[in-house]
């Protein structure tokens, strides 16, 4: 299985505008490793094949490389299986991440999986919900899987620090209540789906003026 996954890697990768070097496409095969071995307990991600796994989850999230800058902090939140921040921080060595994630079990499973993949140095879990936190400081908050995302994009935007460029993966719902927020996005096309797509908001300054009572 890891064997199609590489090659569905290595086949695929230029409709999603990816470059993946063979070591890339090695490291990435080690981590869908990970996801099955850990997933008939804890449910990571769906059950799918090895060219669905390597197309939709892995290629689909490394989309977002192009548009992070050389040296770029990341605040994912939602992590749950590590999509998309693990398979980025395996191709780009030089982003660092903070993975936020509200379930104890899947933040078990990310901090083995970032040991494993000698990623502990510039990625840190944090188990708890994202409005339990302080948002850190960030060049960009990504999210793909949070559960009820369509009804937390409101309180995203309050969460983060003003400037983080946004990175979401979703349908319409998700742009609907983008531009709801009035925030301004580009709207990205993802290869092989016909309903999901990525959207892009550079560095929104999205600071509410306080309510009059």
């Amino acid at each position: 299985m890891s064997d199609i996954f590489g090659v569905t890697l290595k086949e695929r990768m230029n409709d999603f505008g990816v470059n993946l070097t063979p070591e890339s496409i090695s490291n990435l095969s080690r981590y869908y490793q990970l996801v099955q071995q850990w997933n008939p307990r804890l449910h990571l991600v769906a059950p799918c094949s090895p060219e669905e796994f390597a197309m939709r989850h892995v290629l689909e999230s490394l989309i977002l490389l192009q548009y992070m800058d050389q040296g770029a902090r990341v605040v994912d939140v939602g992590s749950g299986a590590g999509l998309p921040i693990i398979p980025c921080l395996i191709v780009r060595p030089d982003l660092s991440a903070i993975l936020i994630e509200s379930s104890t079990k899947k933040s078990v499973f990310l901090k083995e999986a970032l040991r494993k993949l000698d990623k502990t140095n510039n990625a840190t879990v944090v188990c708890a919900r994202f409005e339990d936190t302080e948002a850190p400081e960030a060049d960009f908050l990504s999210c793909r899987a949070l559960d009820q995302f369509s009804n937390k994009v409101s309180a995203l935007l309050k969460w983060v620090r003003p400037g983080t460029s946004l990175l979401f993966f979703g349908g319409d719902s998700i742009s609907e209540e983008l531009r709801k927020e009035q925030i301004h996005f580009e709207h990205v096309h993802i290869p092989h789906s016909e309903r999901r797509s990525l959207f892009v908001s550079h560095k929104p300054q999205f600071i509410k003026p306080a309510s009059r009572e």
